[in-house]
């Protein structure tokens, strides 16, 4: 059982780990919360997949079967290699994989269902972005549902500088700071808390705003996990279960600041390249419609009968070009001619006088 207060709102809160058991085994709310979050977050990813993406169901279906597992393993695997020398160095193969104790972290979750999605929309030659799209607003919807599994098991809270003055500080009976019990120590934040209604609100803002004024495949991918990644890097500083991986350094935080960064770069990428098909497609329909226009014109003038006027200049001008070529005849045939004709005169006169010397008398 578990005693949380909220001194600040009066709020008080006698909390049981156990939802029920099963022939002796214990089914904890943290599990039932976890899995009613996955089922919301399948319908999610369902609906926008199959009605704002225009995916197939049957890879909504195949692609949820192959990365829920994996994003589990991811989950534990992250976990357990952020705290092999503390918690699980030499304890044991079925140590690892007992998650029923505890140990998950969500960002491997992230990353190993990620590269689920990539390879199986490569081997079916998809564009993966569009099926990313639909599944980051249901992958926010299963966070700030599944963070109140922490609430249950009274964990995943933080600690600071005046706590005592926050009307939202929370009281517990044993608080951990790094896995050591502080004596003097009840106020802590809840960071949970945070977190789910961080996460509430970009998935607001991505279904209200962002996915109705999508331009491009991947935007809202890639607004989630700068999304995500910058709300956590910030309470994950607060947090005081954190998962380090060198000395200080936080691995929430880096990967928090990683995934805003690639963020950026993927926004500012996919956006150019879409200016850049629009571009080519404004050229495009530029010249379609020059050829268009053409086209229209050669039409109207085969109906008007152009072509038959066109036809008939085509017979005058070559009438005209044979008479230019008489006209061109050069001067030797001219005179050759008119020669010819003077003689042909000639023979014409010698011929009538002939005929007037036969039938005319000659005068004595």
């Amino acid at each position: 059982m578990n005693l949380i207060k909220f001194p600040g709102l009066g709020l008080e809160f006698t909390v049981n780990e156990n939802a029920f058991s099963v022939f002796g085994l214990e089914i904890k709310w943290y599990g039932i919360i976890i899995t009613f979050g996955i089922m919301m977050a399948f319908l999610l990813f369902y609906h926008l997949g199959v009605k704002k993406e225009m995916l197939d169901p049957d890879s909504l279906y195949n692609i949820t079967l192959i990365m829920l597992p994996t994003a589990i393993v991811g989950a534990r695997f992250a976990y357990v290699a952020t705290t092999w020398e503390t918690d699980f160095k030499g304890t044991g193969f079925l140590n690892i994989i007992n998650i029923r104790n505890g140990g998950i972290a969500i960002y491997g979750g992230i990353i190993f269902g990620l590269a689920a999605v990539l390879i199986y929309n490569k081997v079916k030659k998809m564009n993966p972005l569009s099926m990313l799209d639909a599944l980051a607003p249901a992958v926010m919807l299963g966070q700030v549902i599944g963070r109140w599994g922490n609430f249950v098991n009274a964990e995943a809270y933080g600690v600071s500088e005046g706590i005592e003055k926050l009307p939202w500080r929370m009281w517990l009976e044993v608080v951990r700071v790094d896995g050591i019990i502080q004596k003097d120590m009840h106020l802590v934040h809840p960071t949970f808390l945070y977190e789910s209604l961080w996460n509430a609100l970009g998935l607001i803002l991505i279904l209200a705003v962002f996915y109705r004024k999508k331009k491009f495949n991947g935007q809202i991918f890639f607004t989630y996990i700068g999304w995500y990644g910058l709300g956590r890097a910030y309470i994950e500083t607060l947090r005081a279960d954190s998962l380090y991986l060198v000395g200080s350094l936080r691995f929430s935080v880096l990967v928090g600041i990683i995934c805003v960064i690639a963020s950026i770069i993927g926004l500012v990428v996919l956006n150019r390249r879409r200016k850049e098909e629009e571009l080519e497609m404004t050229e495009y329909k530029s010249e379609f419609e020059t050829v268009r226009i053409a086209m229209s014109k050669l039409e109207d003038s085969l109906d008007s009968g152009v072509f038959e006027n066109d036809a008939e200049d085509i017979e005058e001008v070559e009438e005209n070009e044979e008479l230019e070529a008489l006209d061109e005849l050069d001067d030797a045939e001219a005179e050759t001619l008119e020669e010819q004709a003077m003689l042909d005169g000639d023979a014409e006169e010698a011929i009538i006088e002939a005929e007037k010397s036969i039938t005319e008398p000659e005068e004595e």
